[in-house]
Parts: structure tokens; sequence; C-alpha cells
């Protein structure tokens, strides 16, 4: 039976009224609760009391369950460089989705939008940073004025996510509280951007910053700091400590739920509670609820085994379905509790053919639909489905999924039905006819059609799943070779036109409407792994990458592009039908099952964890949709 997302959709619906509530919350500010862990410094005078240290007004939020302060959450990440994950599900953006997936603010006290042109923020009054400086549109003028319009430190200029065709926003500082960017042509994907998952900040911390910023530094001492440091001038020294992700540079100021106070390297990260964060309970508790989140860096292959045994408090990154087995058995030893929640990615694990591949034999090769075709419907996914996810997830192309309202049974099933016969037909039609002694099929310049697959290698689910497509291919003449590396490595040759074909998760929406920017569908990144340098053609405005020279890959980026420039709901939804059957027909990525269950590990002792919840990335940064900030310890 086919699984459904609905379920996890009927709660987001029953949870209307707790946005209504927060809502309605606003009018009236509770009495305020000091924090017990910074008691002791308001006492000493060196911290301002809870009234003093919030904006005006504070975002009410009504919590699931009323909770109370304390306690450190631990969390197992397997590179230092996945403390970035708190930044994540920390989800504090000027704008953010709520759980009904609209757009509320968030940092923001309010905001106004004219026609996707011109869009006013209003900035909560007495809002500060972690480090108590105010907060104001000098920090937005600082970003756009000294750092994305700076040559040193943006020699591309602005961000592509700035841009309307090329256009730069007009921005305005209308007063302390408020700023207004506008464009002449409509921005819809502007405030998208803003509440995604990845963050898109339109501000900087301008008083830490301008002590490294040659147009307000003292010479003398930037010089110093530079040499210091060990950098090559001062804007490569601003670069440094100038990233809001990170959590590199413990000195940044942050507007986040925590902020990590460990330098590394390191093995272990402790983030604490930001004293000036401006999100309270409808009880008047200055929200977070925990005083700490502790990640502590293990072998990712180990980490199943360490959350099995009570290691980590809260934990979804490397576990899988496929640990789950393993992570209930142990439960009650180790006291804690295995959600699942349903993924919502367009595919869960798919291959992603090369189109700008280096290699002139394959690259003709991948730009072949039928060797596309023949690759996918070479593929059986119900073996998969059955063999690693116990025939409870969706077999599917990379596409939306069904309880999306663009959803058409076709995009799921063409080309993606297993059918060796009409694979090998298809590989015979494009010449593959020779063979080697081991049945393998020969190239048009002799060598054996041997796929390598690369792989970050982080993810067992994607090895598994790489083995039994190459048993299938085996079958039609084609050998796969997984390869796994790095994250960055793979990445960088994907990026390069040095691999082939990679295997990573399909579409980060699956859930989309007409109104959600079709940017997956069209060459737009050089992320998009099928057409990286196609992708970074867009993004650099055509400094570097390669022009598109493919007409169905160029109609998805026309499409893309009379997407943008129309607000017609109607438009918008034939746009996206044709792109999503172009991709059906054309199979530009190859997916495999999607639905998966993504087991969410949770000490039985930490509240206000939903029991069922959407795993995404975005929109949903992860738990990051559910609030972790009223996330609390019980007995």
């Amino acid at each position: 039976m086919m699984p459904s997302l609905r379920p996890a959709l009927a709660l987001l619906a029953a949870l209307a009224a707790f946005t209504a509530m927060d809502v309605a919350a606003q009018t009236q500010l509770p009495d305020l609760q000091e924090t017990p862990m910074l008691s002791a410094e308001v006492n000493a005078g060196k911290l301002p009391p809870v009234a003093q240290r919030l904006p005006q007004p504070p975002l009410i939020v009504t919590p699931r369950e009323p909770g109370r302060h304390g306690g450190d959450l631990r969390s197992l990440i397997s590179r230092a460089r996945e403390t970035r994950l708190l930044n994540v599900i920390a989800y504090a953006r000027l704008i953010i989705y709520d759980e009904k997936y609209e757009f509320v603010p968030d940092i923001l006290e309010k905001f106004e939008v004219e026609d996707d042109r011109v869009f006013t923020f209003h900035l909560r009054k007495g809002h500060r940073w972690s480090d108590g400086a105010p907060f104001t549109t000098e920090d937005f003028r600082y970003y756009w004025e000294d750092v994305a319009n700076n040559k040193d430190l943006s020699p591309a200029g602005p961000t592509q996510d700035l841009l309307v065709d090329g256009e730069k926003p007009k921005v305005e500082i209308i007063n302390e509280t408020t700023v207004r960017y506008s464009w002449s042509k409509r921005n819809p994907s502007f405030l998208p951007r803003i509440a995604g998952t990845s963050a898109f900040n339109l501000y900087r911390p301008a008083h830490y910053l301008k002590q490294f910023h040659a147009r307000y530094a003292d010479p003398q001492k930037l010089a110093a700091m530079v040499t210091a440091e060990k950098r090559a001038n001062w804007a490569a020294l601003h670069g440094r400590v100038d990233n809001m992700v990170e959590g590199d540079n413990p000195d940044l100021p942050l507007l986040d739920a925590w902020t990590i106070t460990t330098k590394p390297p390191a093995v272990r990260f402790v983030a604490v509670r930001n004293p000036y964060y401006h999100r309270i309970d409808n009880n008047g508790r200055q929200l977070p609820y925990l005083d700490r989140i502790i990640f502590t860096q293990a072998d990712g292959k180990l980490i199943p085994a360490k959350a099995g045994a009570g290691e980590a408090d809260l934990q979804f990154r490397s576990v899988n379905f496929s640990n789950f087995t393993f992570l209930k058995e142990n439960e009650k030893r180790a006291g804690y509790k295995t959600l699942l929640w349903r993924t919502a990615k367009g595919s869960h694990i798919a291959l992603f053919p090369n189109l700008n591949a280096n290699d002139q034999v394959w690259r003709k090769l991948m730009r072949d639909a039928r060797f596309r075709h023949a690759l996918s419907l070479g593929i059986d996914r119900q073996a998969i489905n059955e063999s690693l996810f116990f025939g409870l997830a969706i077999e599917s192309n990379n596409t939306v999924m069904p309880d999306s309202p663009l959803f058409k049974p076709e995009y799921q099933t063409t080309n993606a039905t297993f059918d060796a016969a009409t694979a090998n037909r298809l590989l015979d039609q494009i010449g593959l006819t020779k063979r080697d002694g081991n049945g393998v099929r020969l190239l048009p310049d002799g060598r054996p059609a041997e796929i390598i697959v690369e792989t970050a290698g982080e993810d067992t689910e994607q090895t598994d799943v790489l083995e039994l497509i190459g048993e299938n291919w085996a079958k039609i003449g084609i050998k796969l070779f997984s390869k796994p590396s790095q994250r960055d490595v793979v990445r960088n040759r994907i990026f390069s036109g040095e691999a082939v074909m990679s295997v990573w998760s399909g579409l980060e929406n699956g859930l989309v409407t007409a109104d959600m920017k079709p940017n997956e569908l069209a060459p737009t990144s050089q992320f998009g792994l099928q057409w990286p340098k196609w992708g970074q053609w867009h993004e650099t405005g055509h400094q570097s990458g390669e022009p598109i020279d493919m007409p169905v890959v160029q109609e998805l980026f026309d499409l893309y592009h009379t997407w943008l420039e129309t607000g017609d709901k109607a438009e918008r939804a034939r746009i996206w039908h044709r792109m999503l059957g172009i991709h059906a027909e054309q199979t530009l990525t190859i997916g495999i099952v999607t639905g998966v269950f993504q087991p969410i590990v949770a000490s039985k002792k930490l509240n206000n964890i939903p029991k069922e919840g959407v795993f995404n990335w975005d929109p949903g940064a992860f738990v990051g949709l559910y609030r972790p900030e009223t996330f609390w310890f019980g007995q």
C-alpha cells in the first residue's frame, strides 16, 4: 500500500490553532520571569534583567506544553562543520514559515509586501544582538553598502538572490527600525529565500565587524590584526570573522537562540543560550528553555550505535531508517524514544547524470535521453523498497509527492518501472552493442561502460542502494562502481565536471505548490548536480560556468523565468506542470524511492517534540519548524 503524508499534513492542520494562539498572545505581555541560569549575572549587575533584555514587543510563543528552564541537550555530529546545524534548527529568520508553511514575522515585528516588488520590514524596537548591542537598520545598511557592494569583500557584487534579471534592489533605510527593498520587477522568491533553511541574512553586526573593515578601522590596528591572524589582507580577515552560519567565531554576535562558545578545532562544541533572544513563552519565560546544546563529534558510522547507547538527547543526523529496528530495541535500556517522521524530498535517493561531464564520450551519452531512460528502466525499485525500506517507501521518479497539489501519477512512474528488456533495446539503439568478456557493453571509444557513481560516503543507505542498482545494471551490460569520498571533495569534482554521475537526495521539497519557486527544475545553481556548470553560469552572472547548450534544458530555464515574471496562479501551475512533465519525460535525474521514514531519537525526558512531523530541509529546517527553543527536559 502506498504510504501517505496525509497524517502528517492533518497534524499540521490541527496545529493551526497553535499559530492562531501565537498571534493572539502578542496583544498582551505576560509577567516576565528571570531565567535561572542568568540570575547570578543579573544580580551581580553584569547583565540587565529580562525586561530590559527583550525587544518591544518580544515574539510570544505558545508551546505545546508549558516548559521550564534548564538542561543540556546532547547531540552527535560526524564533522566539525555540522555545528552549522545550530543555525538550521534554531531557525531564527526575519520571516519564517509557520507549521502551515505560511510566512510569519519572526525577528521582524511585521512586514509589508506590495505586488511582490516592494518589501518593507519593521524591526522590533530595542532588539539586541547576543552581546547586548542594539540590532538596528544600521546593520542592514552595513551589509548592503559595506559588504555586498564592497568590491574587496564581494568582487562579483551582491548575491544572485538579491538580483532580479541582474537588477539590484533599491535599499532605503527609512529610520532606525524600518528598511525597504524594492525592484522594478516582481521578486516572488525574496520572502521564500529569507524564510529558507539556508540562512540568507540581509544584515550583519556592524558594531563588531567595523573593527575589521578598511572603511572604519584604524589602519595600523587593522594591519596588526591581519598579520596576527596570518591573512592576506583585511578582506580575508573580514571574511574569516564574518560567518553567521558556521559557528566558528564565538566572538561574532548573533540573534539565534543559542550561540556556540567553542573555538575550533575541537571535538566537543558547546552552545549557550542567547540572553537577548527575542522569543518568550506565554508564561513570561524567555526562550529557549534549554540552557545549552552540546555537539560531540563522532565517526558517522558509529553514531547509530552511540545514539542507541543513549549518548544523545536528540539525534536525527547520521541515523536512517535502516537503523530503526536497532534503535527501537534499545529504547528502554537507554532511555529514549524513536519517533518516525515522513521525509518530503522529491526522492530519498537519486542518481544525477552529469550533463556537464568533461569526458566527451560520457557527456554525449549522459545527454542522450535514451541512455538515461535505459538506466532508469534498468532499476528494480520494488526490490530496493522491499529490501531496504520494508516496502513502506514510494517507488518513484524524482518528482513531487502524492500530497502535493501538483502531483500527477505519470510524473512518478514515467520511465521508472523496471523493464530490463526495454532498457537493453534502448542501449542497442544507441549503438552500445559490443560487449567485453564480462558482458559489459563497450563505449564508442572501446572502454567498458563502467559508471563511477560518486558519493559523499556519509550514508550507508546510499551505499546499499548503489549495490542493488549495480546488480540490476549488470543485467543490461552497465557496470557500476561507487566511489565514496568527503562531501566537499565530491561536490568539487561534480562542479568541475570530473564526476560522471553522483548520488544525493532529490528535490528538497516534494510538497510544493504552484506559488513556490521551481528553481530546482532549472539550472539556477551549481548545486544542481545534473547541470552544475549551467547553474554556475546563471549564479555568477555569466562570469564562470558554461552557457546552456541543450534545448530541453534551455526550455526549462525559460519556463523558470516566465514563472518569476507572472503573478497569475493558473499560469504558475501551468509552468510547474510543464517543467515536471519535461523532467519525467527526459529522466534528467533518476529517482529511486521517496516518502521514507526518518528516525528521530529523542530522550524520554525531552518534551514538546512532536510525535509525528514532516522531516524536511527546506522548508522545514529539519526540526526547526517545530520550535526547538520550546523543547524542555522533564523528569
